[in-house]
C-alpha cells in the first residue's frame, strides 16, 4: 500500500500549516467571499485531527484539480521534522468557500524519534537481502522516512534495490522499508509496472523452453537526493519522472519538419501517423504528440535504444520479419493513447506537460511481457521472438500506468496495487475503442491478440476476471495479499458491470458476487467517473472502498447527486463485494 512514484510539483512547505504552490489553486467563492483556497488553509489550521496531523508536520501542496460541480481538490504531501512521510499524502475538498471532506489513509498522528538505532549501511544490507529480487545488482543509499501507512507510525530506512523480477528479465526496482529502530523489514513494493505478473511471464516463457539469466545492470548514484517521499525512489535512481535507465529517451536526430507517415502494423493493419523529416530521412519522433518516439533495443536488455529511421516514411511490412513493424504498432498506440486522454479529459500527455515518452521494442530474447518504468514503455517480442506484445490495449495499459502516477501517485501493493493495474486495463480498453480498428475490433478483453497462452485466449477478461484462472471476481479481506495483476480483477469486474451491466451483453456474460442485477451506463460515462475519482480522490494507499466512495462523488459531480449514474456506481461496487 505504498511507494507511488509520480513526479512532484514544486511547492513551499510551512511548518505546521498548509502551503500552496506558486501557481495557486482555483478560487471559487461562496456567499461570504471566502475562497476554497482560504477555506482549506483555515480548516487545516483548526482541524489537525482530520488529517492525523502532528505539531512537527509540514505540508506541501502538489496539485489542485476542480470537479464539474465546482468542488476544488487540494493534494498535499507531508513531511515530519523534514522527513518524507510514507502514507501521509491527503486531499482536502472544498466547494463554495467551505471544506466538504478530505481523503487520506494516515490513521494516527506521528510521534517518533528521528534518531535511528540502526545504521544506514546495516539497513541497506537488510533491504538487499530481503528484497526478493532475482540477482540483485545494486541498491541506493538508504534514506530516512517516516512510515505512517500502518496503525502506528515508525521511523524507517527506505532503499531501492535493483535487479530483475522472477522471470529473470523484467527489471526490478524494489523499494524496501526497514524499521530504523529494530532493523526488521516492514514491507517492499515494486516500482516497475508490467503488463502481467513476473510469474505469468516466467510460466509463459517456460512453456517454450525459455529461461533467462539476469544481465541487467543499473548505475547507482553516490547520494540519495533530499526530496519528498513520492520522488525519493525515482530521484534516488538518478532519473526524472521515474526509475527507468533513460537509455531509450530520444529528442530526435534533428528538429526537422513534420511529415505524414504510413505504416503496416502487426495487429492493426495499415495506419497513419506523424513523423519527423530531417536531412537524413525520416525518424519515429512524433511532433504532434510531444516528441513520442520509438526505438529498437535490438533484443538486448541494456544499452542504447536505436531510434527508428526510414528513407521513404513507409514503415514495416505487417510481419515480424521487418523490425519496424512492431515499432509501428507501439508508435501508433502511443499516439492513440495521447489522443484518447486529450479528447476525453483535455490531458496533454502522460504527465500533462506536453512532453512525449519513448516506446522501446524488441527488448530481450523471447521476452513475454511489457512494462512501464516511470519514464518509458518497453515491449518484448514474445514466444520465439515471433509474437511481440505490441497490441493497442497493451500500449494503452502501459502508458496509463504513467497517468495514474501523475494523477494520484498510486502505489503497487495491497488494494491500491489492484486499483493501479485495473486502471491501466480500463484505459487500455478505452484506447482500443478510440482506435476502433476493423482488424483488432475493440472489446473488454486484455491482450487478446498477443496469444500469451499459446491457444488464442486473452491475458485477462473484464466480464468475469476469474476465467483466466488467477484473477479475482470479488473483493475479500484477503484480496490485498495477492499480486496486483490478480487483484485488479475486482476493479475490472466493477468497471465492466458499470459500463455494460450484469448478465448477457454484447461483450460477455458478467455475473455478480451477490446475484444482484446491475444496469450499465455505457463505457464513456464509466471511464469519466473512474478517471475523475482517481484524479480528485486518489491517494497512494487508497483502498477499493476509497475508490468506490470517490467514484460516487465523481458521479454526483458529473451527473448529479442521487442520479442514475451515481446509483449505478454504488450498485456495481456492491456487486463485487466492495461496500462503503
Amino acid at each position: 500500500m505504498l511507494f507511488g512514484i509520480a513526479a512532484m510539483s514544486t511547492g513551499i512547505a510551512v511548518g505546521g500549516t498548509a502551503a500552496h504552490a506558486a501557481s495557486g489553486p482555483s478560487t471559487s467563492h461562496g456567499a461570504t467571499g471566502v475562497s476554497n483556497h482560504q477555506a482549506v488553509d483555515a480548516f487545516l489550521g483548526s482541524n489537525p485531527q482530520s488529517i492525523a496531523s502532528a505539531a512537527s508536520d509540514d505540508y506541501q501542496l502538489v496539485g489542485t484539480t476542480t470537479s464539474a460541480d465546482g468542488t476544488s481538490h487540494f493534494r498535499y504531501q507531508r513531511t515530519y521534522k523534514g522527513l518524507p512521510v510514507v502514507g501521509g499524502d491527503f486531499v482536502v475538498h472544498a466547494k463554495s468557500g467551505k471544506v466538504v471532506g478530505q481523503s487520506g489513509d494516515q490513521r494516527n498522528a506521528i510521534s517518533v524519534s528521528t534518531t535511528p538505532k540502526v545504521a544506514a549501511t546495516a539497513s541497506r544490507s537488510t533491504a538487499v537481502a530481503g528484497a526478493k529480487v532475482y540477482n540483485a545488482t545494486g541498491a541506493t543509499s538508504s534514506k530516512l522516512v517516516v512510515d505512517a501507512s500502518g496503525a502506528k507510525p515508525v521511523l524507517a530506512w527506505m532503499t531501492v534495490v535493483t535487479g530483475v523480477q522472477a522471470d529473470g528479465i523484467t527489471p526490478s526496482h524494489k523499494a524496501v522499508l526497514v524499521n530504523a529502530q529494530t532493523g526488521k523489514t516492514i514491507r517492499s513494493s515494486e516500482m516497475v509496472k508490467s503488463l502481467m505478473s513476473a510469474k505469468t511471464s516466467k510460466d509463459a516463457m517456460a512453456k517454450r523452453g525459455i529461461q533467462h539469466k539476469a544481465t541487467l545492470t543499473t548505475h547507482m548514484p553516490a547520494k540519495v537526493p533530499t526530496v519528498t517521499w513520492s520522488a525519493v525512489g525515482q530521484q534516488a535512481l538518478g532519473n526524472g519522472h521515474g526509475p527507468g535507465d533513460n537509455n531509450g529517451k530520444h529528442k530526435g536526430q534533428n528538429k526537422g519538419a513534420a511529415a505524414d507517415g504510413t505504416g503496416k502494423s502487426l495487429t492493426l493493419g495499415d495506419v497513419t501517423f506523424a513523423t519527423t523529416e530531417g536531412s537524413n530521412g525520416f525518424e519515429m519522433t512524433d511532433p504532434n504528440h510531444g516528441g513520442n518516439s520509438a526505438c529498437d533495443m535490438n533484443n538486448s536488455e541494456a544499452g542504447n535504444c536505436e531510434l527508428f529511421t526510414d528513407d521513404d516514411n513507409a514503415w514495416g511490412d505487417g510481419t515480424n520479419s521487418d523490425r519496424a513493424t512492431a515499432a509501428t504498432d507501439v508508435y501508433f498506440g502511443a499516439a492513440m493513447t495521447w489522443d484518447y486522454y486529450n479528447k476525453a479529459f483535455e490531458r496533454n500527455g502522460i504527465f500533462d506537460d506536453g512532453q512525449g515518452v519513448p516506446s522501446r521494442v524488441h527488448y530481450g530474447t523471447g521476452y513475454v511481457n511489457a512494462f512501464w518504468d516511470g519514464q518509458q514503455m518497453t515491449y518484448g517480442d514474445g514466444s520465439g521472438d515471433n509474437a511481440p506484445l505490441v497490441a493497442i490495449d497493451v500500449a494503452g495499459h502501459e502508458m496509463s500506468h504513467g497517468v495514474s502516477e501523475a494523477l494520484a501517485d498510486l502505489g503497487y501493493s495491497g488494494d491500491v496495487g489492484g486499483i493501479n493495474e485495473a486502471n491501466s486495463d480500463v484505459f487500455g480498453t478505452m484506447v482500443e475503442f478510440e482506435a476502433n480498428s476493423s482488424v483488432d475490433k475493440p472489446d473488454f478483453l486484455i491482450g487478446e491478440t498477443i496469444d500469451i497462452n499459446g491457444d488464442g485466449t486473452p491475458l485477462r477478461y473484464m466480464d468475469e476476471p476469474s476465467k483466466d484462472g488467477m484473477s479475482l471476481d470479488c473483493w475479500s479481506s484477503d484480496t490485498q495479499n495477492e499480486d496486483p495483476h490478480y487483484t485488479s480483477g475486482v476493479g475490472n469486474h466493477a468497471f465492466f458491470l458499470l459500463a455494460n451491466g450484469s448478465g448477457e451483453s454484447e461483450w460477455g456474460n458478467s455475473p455478480t458476487c451477490d446475484n444482484s442485477t446491475v444496469t450499465g451506463i455505457g463505457k464513456d460515462k464509466a471511464a469519466a467517473i473512474w478517471y475523475n475519482a482517481i484524479k480528485d480522490y486518489g491517494t497512494a494507499d487508497m483502498s477499493y472502498a476509497d475508490l468506490r466512495a470517490g467514484m460516487i462523488k465523481s458521479a454526483d459531480a458529473l451527473y448529479g447527486a442521487d442520479s442514475t449514474e451515481s446509483k449505478a456506481v454504488a450498485a456495481a461496487w456492491t456487486a463485487v463485494s466492495v461496500s462503503s
